[in-house]
């Protein structure tokens, strides 16, 4: 993997970005996947085109030297500039963070978010590489597909309530372990997070289209109270539940 390949190799950011340059036609070729570079002070130093063209931009030179806050609405852009420092003030990487972005003019898409820090042979962090990934369609292909449709349909059905590991596995007459792994390979996901994108996605809905309190959307969406929905609903949406009502009206 890149990623493995970018967290192995110690170097200086100028190097790696001058490696990178025979590669970038192919990863200009990932439709569904976002790719950047960050150098130190969080400012893009390579992307590919498709997060320039998913930003409105016609091409990737335009966002060198950007911050995300620089290149995104404020109220999304300080977000992830936010995660940005986290990253390269701890070093530590996140990793397959659940995420519902705002790309083409405010369309959802929903992304698997993945950073990591850069470090140069002293083991100085020098910027981050990060990656994030469209939620591909279900594998239907797979063996244990019909038992994980079965799954996805009880969450997309019941997700207004509490729903327990014990009864997923129950349904599909999996251990956890097997559940755990089975849906990783068919939906990209972890149980836990198909709950949380089955809540969001009518949370989202329900703030766009209704008028609805908020604390009556999070009763509808399976949380138990106001600010255990918000908590969850930025975690996911890098926007409080008011502040994406905001965003499309």
């Amino acid at each position: 993997m890149l990623a493995a390949f970018l967290s192995a190799s110690p170097c200086q950011l100028p190097n790696l970005l001058g490696s990178l340059q025979p590669l970038a036609p192919l990863l200009d070729a990932l439709a569904d996947v976002v790719f950047f570079i960050k150098d130190d002070a969080a400012r893009y130093a390579f992307v590919n085109a498709t997060l320039a063209k998913r930003c409105g931009f016609k091409t990737s030179h335009q966002l060198l030297g950007l911050t995300a806050e620089q290149v995104f609405p404020a109220r999304f852009g300080t977000l992830y500039t936010e995660q940005d420092h986290k990253v390269l003030g701890s070093g530590r990487e996140l990793a397959n963070q659940l995420e519902l972005h705002l790309y083409y003019g405010n369309q959802p898409v929903w992304c698997l978010t993945h950073k990591i820090a850069l470090h140069d042979e002293q083991g100085r962090i020098i910027g981050l590489a990060g990656i994030s990934r469209d939620l591909q369609l279900p594998q239907s292909s797979h063996p244990a597909f019909a038992k994980l449709a079965a799954v996805d349909a009880h969450i997309r059905t019941h997700f207004h309530r509490p729903i327990s590991l014990a009864e997923l596995t129950a349904i599909a007459g999996l251990s956890v372990a097997q559940l755990e792994r089975h849906c990783k390979r068919i939906f990209h996901l972890t149980p836990r997070q198909l709950i949380h994108k089955a809540r969001l996605e009518e949370a989202s809905r329900l703030l766009r289209d209704e008028d609805l309190p908020i604390t009556d959307v999070a009763l509808r969406c399976g949380y138990t109270d106001h600010s255990a929905f918000s908590r969850q609903f930025r975690a996911l949406t890098h926007l409080s539940p008011s502040l994406y009502r905001e965003s499309h009206r």
